[in-house]
């Protein structure tokens, strides 16, 4: 194999290919990059057998080859090599120069058929959706996916398309946040991604900084694994199996209060309250929302704290409790100046929505009163 590119070009792809590399794995070629140079393109490939993830660049081709290059050290040495045209050569005993200007380092690859095969995903199912609105959807919602397996399902976010409209759903058994949006789909179908694979979406999408907000992510979906393509870039991933939460009969259709807060001075007030909360002293938020004020109220063996903030409530008094991590997350998910929330009881979950659309709902499970 042998090629030459610019540096720079190099790096942005390896660093973005490196997060879906094994750190340590048992299989060593999975703590590599996959380097295949065929007709003047270098596909560039990071996977860990849950997630994969391929960039293609373009490149000046001597020499057609494939090799596996440890993903540390090779995006360790093109980080530090200067800026100009990078060349890779390497020889039938997987000895690999790399050169730029008058840096020169040698190092050993692997044979490139020790690298697992990525699995190959159908075209059966697919959409596409603009690459900040699938960041803002995932976003909004990944907070509440579940950060242990005791539920395996709910450690990735549902993808709900049914009727046109993809509804993105995430669950941990205390709290759950949804986000929809109309998609120009006709089939209804649904899966479940990993959080992770989810979380590398957004850094990705984030560190592209793409200037064209019309640039679609197109995601294809097969049985077991679906892929994200964007800017060049394809995301493979696993898709979870089981039994997902019935999330539509989990949400309350009735309220018998309504109050209507400033999203930032509530959010100010929980933080307050969260000073004196940490591992140690541990306990609920005690709300009670009555005339036109939200009452918060707090006691640890740190110490205690009364706060009120002005609100719009419509509907009876009532007293609730609630951690303070799950509604301080919702409300910075909202991302929206105004928030409303409705309540039935002091034991049912609180819903928390936009006051203009429906375009977000979270639930956040109250915390039972002494």
């Amino acid at each position: 194999m042998k090629f030459t590119c610019e540096k720079s070009l190099l790096s942005e792809a390896i660093n973005n290919v490196i997060p879906a590399v094994s750190s340590k794995s048992t299989l060593i070629a999975l703590e590599g990059i996959l380097l295949c140079c065929k007709d003047n393109t270098l596909n560039i490939t990071g996977y860990n057998l849950e997630l994969g993830i391929i960039k293609k660049i373009d490149v000046s081709a001597h020499e057609n080859g494939n090799i596996i290059l440890n993903a540390s050290l090779l995006s360790n040495i093109i980080n530090k090599m200067p800026e100009g045209i990078i060349s890779f050569q390497t020889d039938e005993k997987l000895l690999t120069i790399i050169r730029c200007k008058d840096v020169e380092f040698t190092i050993l690859g692997l044979d490139a058929e020790e690298y697992p095969d990525m699995p190959t995903i159908s075209d059966d199912k697919q959409l596409e959706i603009p690459h900040f609105l699938l960041r803002k959807m995932i976003s909004q919602t990944l907070f509440s996916v579940a950060q242990t397996d005791q539920n395996p399902i709910h450690t990735g976010s549902l993808f709900d398309i049914d009727n046109g409209i993809l509804n993105i759903v995430s669950v941990d058994g205390y709290r759950l946040a949804m986000r929809k949006e109309k998609v120009p789909v006709t089939d209804n179908f649904k899966f479940v991604v990993p959080g992770k694979t989810l979380g590398e979406i957004v850094k990705l999408i984030s560190r592209l900084a793409l200037e064209d907000d019309e640039e679609k992510v197109k995601i294809t979906v097969s049985n077991k694994h679906i892929s994200f393509t964007i800017n060049g870039y394809v995301i493979i991933s696993r898709l979870l199996e089981g039994e997902f939460l019935d999330y539509k009969n989990a949400i309350p259709n009735d309220s018998q209060t309504e109050i209507i807060t400033d999203t930032k001075i509530f959010l100010d007030s929980i933080n307050r309250a969260s000073i004196i909360i940490n591992e140690r002293a541990k306990s609920p938020i005690k709300c009670t929302f009555e005339n036109n004020h939200i009452k918060v109220f707090c006691e640890t063996a740190m110490g205690k704290i009364n706060d009120a903030i002005e609100a719009e409530i419509e509907g009876t008094t009532v007293k609730i409790g609630f951690n303070n991590k799950y509604m301080a997350d919702a409300l910075k998910a909202s991302e929206c100046e105004k928030i409303k929330i409705q309540i039935t009881s002091p034991l049912s979950p609180m819903k928390i929505v936009p006051i203009d659309d429906d375009s977000f709902l979270f639930l956040v499970l109250p915390v039972r009163l002494k």
